[in-house]
């Protein structure tokens, strides 16, 4: 082949991104459609036109096709505490955060629609993949708790920290599901979570008040 012929790599990737971003939409509509759990990777190929092998080439896993921003949310509580400013606290950085998200009404704070979430409440495969990814964006929490404070990773204080502010998280995320739910439109929850968020962030305030101040 002439060398000529090939596409830059940026074209490459705008073309990959684009397959990936194709096979995530119609993975998401059939998933509404016909629920988690009776949706094959088959079926998703075909709607897509793609082959199954690129279907899991982009997404090894069903689950990866429904979250599709998991990584970006394992790790958001942990670039929120190493981005905090001078004179911060995690607790006071992580609330601030979770305040513009609320918002912004961002899909990855859980402001994702009643159709995209109650597909989610009615798989069990979801409804546990979720928890796992709660658990796993505590994990990254303690270990930026960690080395923000100096302390080692398997140290108590930071993974009792990372408990207790992943927990707030935890409950204002499903808080925003029920409401979803409820039939709420999202600018409806974002007034209510920007009242009930600052009062449970404050039930922190005893314990987390000076924790992990950056000099």
């Amino acid at each position: 082949m002439d060398l000529n012929d090939t596409p830059p790599l940026g074209l490459r990737e705008t073309k990959k991104r684009e397959t990936r971003q194709l096979i995530s939409d119609h993975a998401t509509r059939l998933f509404i459609e016909r629920g988690f759990e009776h949706t094959t990777i088959a079926e998703i190929a075909d709607a897509a036109r793609v082959a199954k092998k690129t279907v899991t080439n982009y997404f090894p896993r069903k689950e990866d096709l429904a979250l599709d921003h998991q990584d970006e949310f394992v790790a958001a509580l942990a670039a929120t505490v190493a981005a905090r400013g001078a004179g911060e606290t995690p607790l006071s950085a992580l609330r601030h955060a979770f305040l513009a998200a609320v918002a912004a009404q961002d899909p990855v704070a859980g402001f994702a629609g009643e159709a995209f979430t109650r597909m989610i409440a009615d798989s069990p495969t979801l409804t546990a993949c979720l928890r796992g990814l709660h658990d796993r964006r505590e994990e990254a929490l303690a270990a930026a708790l960690a080395g923000a404070t100096g302390t080692p990773p398997d140290d108590i204080a930071p993974r009792t920290a990372a408990a207790l502010l992943g927990g707030v998280h935890r409950v204002l995320f499903a808080r925003i599901q029920e409401l979803t739910l409820s039939g709420h439109a999202n600018p409806e929850i974002a007034e209510v979570l920007a009242r009930e968020a600052p009062r449970a962030f404050d039930l922190l305030t005893p314990a987390l008040a000076e924790y992990g101040r950056r000099a």
